[in-house]
């Protein structure tokens, strides 16, 4: 083997990203000291041990915003993150930022949301004392969680991305001035990249189910970033690169700005919250609860690796499970603990 590639994928990023990037080199390291790879920097490594961890799997199989969609073309969760990562890396690469780091940040970022979407994170965050923020089932996931509590060791630049990147359902697509940043700008860019992701892609769903028209989104946020979702994700990311260009902070116009969180607000009034789409949650909610009730009552059906984690903590380990649960894996367990199955005598 050639000697010294890591160092040579080092030096390289030292000659060409911005002095605002975060270099793998001077990485701040993870929580237990390891022998660093041959040919792999540092994030290069977080993100090849996200993409074979098993809750990145899951994700193929937990909603985005539809809940078992009959059409193929609908997102999903992994289709999400994928998505997210292709914009986080777009915008990374024009600002000279790191990619790999940026890749592995929106590869982890939804690793702990629950099944059902956002039905399934509002009945945990009820349930579970003190609350459940995905964002923070994700950090868990990764430090705690996976491999059997031993977690994936990933760097604190990965841990400090997925705990700083949720904006909750009214705040601002970036870091607001005086709020606290997430310490690289490849976080930040995360931030931004995983709301311009979902805005579009949700409408683009929301288009395809029928819920809405083009012709009904909101006239002023389509005159600023687009007719068409194409076009919308082309602005907004040249947007951000302007804006943050030799920056150190990542920024994005405000007429843009306030475009993205118009259309976010529209998304929550006639597709998030539209009657048709809150049946189905309704419905999710009382799996998620019943299940959730069943687990706290009965810790021994919960898996041993599990328990082990989540320590004497019913609601812990009841949580844990069921926000590792897919959504069909959660319909199929309600079934075989809560629906009478037919009897027959041979």
């Amino acid at each position: 083997m050639p000697p010294a590639i890591r160092e040579r994928i080092e030096e390289n990023e030292r000659q060409t990203l911005s002095p605002f990037a975060a270099f793998a080199a001077a990485s701040r390291g993870r929580e237990h000291p390891e022998e660093p790879c041959p040919v792999r920097t540092a994030f290069q490594r977080d993100r090849d041990r996200i993409i074979h961890c098993k809750a990145f799997r899951r994700l193929k199989h937990k909603t985005q915003v539809f809940l078992d969609p009959e059409g193929d073309h609908y997102r999903t969760r992994l289709t999400h993150t994928l998505e997210v990562a292709q914009i986080g890396r777009t915008i990374a690469r024009a600002l000279r930022l790191n990619e790999d780091l940026t890749e592995a940040l929106a590869l982890a970022h939804d690793l702990g949301h629950p099944p059902f979407g956002h039905a399934g994170e509002e009945v945990l965050d009820a349930l579970l004392p003190g609350g459940f923020r995905h964002e923070e089932q994700s950090l868990r996931v990764v430090r705690v969680l996976e491999r059997e509590g031993k977690g994936l060791n990933l760097t604190l630049e990965v841990h400090d991305g997925i705990a700083r990147h949720s904006k909750g359902r009214g705040g601002p697509g970036v870091a607001a001035e005086g709020e606290e940043a997430p310490f690289t700008l490849e976080a930040q860019v995360l931030r931004i990249a995983d709301l311009i992701a979902y805005v579009n892609h949700d409408i683009d769903d929301a288009i395809r189910a029928g819920l809405l028209t083009a012709a009904q989104l909101p006239a002023e946020e389509v005159r600023v970033a687009g007719e068409t979702h194409s076009a919308r994700i082309g602005r907004m990311v040249q947007d951000v690169v302007a804006h943050s260009w030799e920056q150190p902070r990542i920024r994005m116009g405000e007429p843009m700005h306030r475009a993205l969180l118009g259309l976010r607000a529209f998304l929550f009034e006639r597709v998030y919250d539209n009657p048709r789409s809150r049946r189905e949650f309704v419905k999710a909610t009382k799996v998620i609860r019943e299940l959730f009730a069943f687990f706290r009552e009965h810790p021994g059906d919960i898996p041993s690796e599990i328990r082990r984690v989540s320590g004497e903590d019913g609601d812990r380990a009841a949580c844990d499970f069921i926000a590792g649960m897919t959504d069909r894996y959660a319909l199929t367990c309600y079934e075989r603990l809560f629906l009478p199955r037919t009897w027959t005598v041979l």
